[in-house]
């Protein structure tokens, strides 16, 4: 396209500044930009009109901690093997953050990044082995805010709120804990966690005389699910799409070994704080409830980004600055009678993603083509002119933001899901496997979804006759020849994926050949 810069013209260009922001658990649908019937998202919506849109963009793996692996390192969960929330990262794998630093920036973290480290290098009475809650290494902490919140909490009592000693703020107003309500919390929207990350990002950049890279993490949309007014009551119980799911939790767990495992074990007080017993004891009405704080929970979000993009204008940084927005992975929001994330359902795993790169003019387009959160890393290195020192599984997105598709690119979405335990090994005993075989592997196209367990049996969907994920055609004569298919490709995307970090290089007489990856 005429006057769009090349790739290496980008990579060359001034130093810009980089911006990368995850908001945890938000859904790819809950965009007004991709057509969502209720929310909006006009912070959002403004950077895809300013840069580009990816329509469908997956996460890797679920949930935290090997979801945010896969974004920060750009591998899949079968090269770094972060299986679930408290398995280390090898600390020999590169990250963003250190290529990052290696590009000349001291990248800084306004959050968290659900790291737990290498227990190699560390003696065992460290207390970072406690904790998968450990920070990516390369980052400078400006601001952390754990799962327990201390440093909110503490910013909130400056504040007047003397009774925010504990997560018990977030227990809406004149509300049991557990109870289901839509009632404000007792911290306001200028309050938020999500308020307080923003605002120490806007106070650190307006320190910067140099090229910077920040990562905000946002805790907001994850549960517990309760929000300041206005967004407690913004939207109503039936707003939004039809749910995804069957007649009943107890029909969606009659699909699958794993579902009938799997879903009795989600429990409430994931969701509102101070809840008791499995989520399969809420109703209809609860659960759309719920879903409905979910949206206003976003449209918070949404709210800071807003105050982010003018703050960045107000210190004449937005011309200079790389914007990536993204989540981790996603939330059911009640489709199947579940919520959270994990499993095999696209609504786990399908998250928003826009990019806003100033050196490029390719604003406000739409990328429909199938994209991964492994792209991420090679991505933001591309752009810094850095390169990773070990194998990576996803691609560069820059020729996506100059208007084009990249020759070969992949026609299908990949994502994994580990259910091991190693702690305790309870679904190692419920299903009779070792830890190794408990875990999935989904490819999905634009027809079909075939989810690979190591062992137990696969489910195949017809994505065209059933887009919400209902019927299994795994066993169906009729798709045989389909399943058979679907399970070769898997096969040989994870063949082509073995970490290729020495394979391309062979020692000879004249020293070591390597060829490019």
């Amino acid at each position: 396209m005429s006057g769009i810069p090349n790739q290496t013209s980008i990579e060359r260009a001034r130093r810009p500044n980089v911006l990368l922001i995850t908001a945890d658990q938000w859904r790819g649908d809950c965009l007004s930009a991709v057509g969502h019937p209720c929310v909006r998202t006009p912070n959002v919506d403004a950077l895809a009109r300013a840069g580009v849109l990816f329509r469908r963009h997956y996460a890797g793996a679920a949930p935290c901690s090997p979801a945010r692996a896969t974004l920060y390192t750009g591998l899949y969960q079968m090269n770094h093997r972060v299986c679930r929330n408290g398995s280390p990262l090898d600390a020999r794998f590169d990250n963003l953050a250190l290529v990052a630093r290696r590009a000349g920036y001291d990248p800084t973290l306004f959050g968290y990044t659900d790291t737990a480290p290498d227990p190699r290098g560390l003696d065992e009475n460290d207390p970072h082995l406690t904790t998968y809650e450990g920070v990516l290494a390369g980052f400078s902490v400006r601001q952390l805010l754990p799962e327990h919140e201390g440093p909110w909490l503490s910013w909130l009592r400056g504040r007047g709120h003397q009774n925010a000693t504990s997560r018990d703020v977030h227990i809406p107003v004149g509300a049991h804990p557990g109870e289901i309500c839509n009632a404000p919390t007792s911290y306001s929207r200028d309050e938020t966690q999500t308020a307080f990350l923003a605002g120490e990002f806007i106070r650190w950049v307006g320190e910067q005389d140099k090229p910077w890279f920040a990562h905000i993490s946002f805790l907001r949309p994850h549960p517990p699910f309760c929000a300041p007014a206005p967004y407690n009551a913004m939207f109503a119980p039936d707003d939004g799409p039809p749910f995804a799911r069957g007649p009943s939790g107890d029909h969606e767990q009659g699909m699958h070994p794993y579902l009938a495992y799997a879903m009795p074990q989600v429990s409430k007080a994931s969701f509102v704080h101070g809840g008791e017993g499995p989520i399969s004891d809420w109703s209809a009405e609860d659960v759309a409830v719920l879903r409905a704080i979910y949206y206003g929970m976003i449209a918070e979000v949404d709210a800071q980004l807003g105050r982010i993009w003018q703050a960045l204008r107000d210190v004449g940084a937005w011309e200079d600055t790389v914007i990536v927005f993204t989540s981790d992975h996603a939330e059911m929001a009640g489709d199947h009678w579940t919520f959270g994330k994990g499993g095999f359902f696209d609504g786990s795993y399908h998250v928003p993603l826009v990019i806003r790169d100033p050196a490029t003019s390719g604003s406000g387009g739409t990328v429909d083509s199938f994209t991964s959160a492994a792209d991420l890393f090679p991505t933001l290195a591309a752009r810094l002119g850095a390169t990773p020192i070990n194998h990576v599984d996803g691609v560069s997105l820059l020729p996506f933001l100059q208007g084009e598709e990249p020759a070969g690119w992949r026609k299908q979405a990949f994502w994994e899901f580990d259910f091991r335990d190693v702690a305790h090994g309870e679904p190692e005993r419920h299903f009779g496997l070792t830890s190794r075989e408990c875990n999935l592997a989904v490819i999905r196209d634009e027809r079909f979804k075939y989810v690979h367990f190591a062992g137990l049996p696969p489910l195949l969907f017809d994505l065209e006759r059933d887009p919400m994920e209902l019927v299994d055609r795994a066993g169906d004569a009729d798709y045989m020849a389909v399943r058979l298919a679907l399970a070769e490709r898997l096969l040989s995307l994870r063949a082509r994926h073995l970490d290729q970090t020495l394979a391309f290089t062979e020692l000879t007489p004249e020293g070591p050949v390597s060829i490019g990856h």
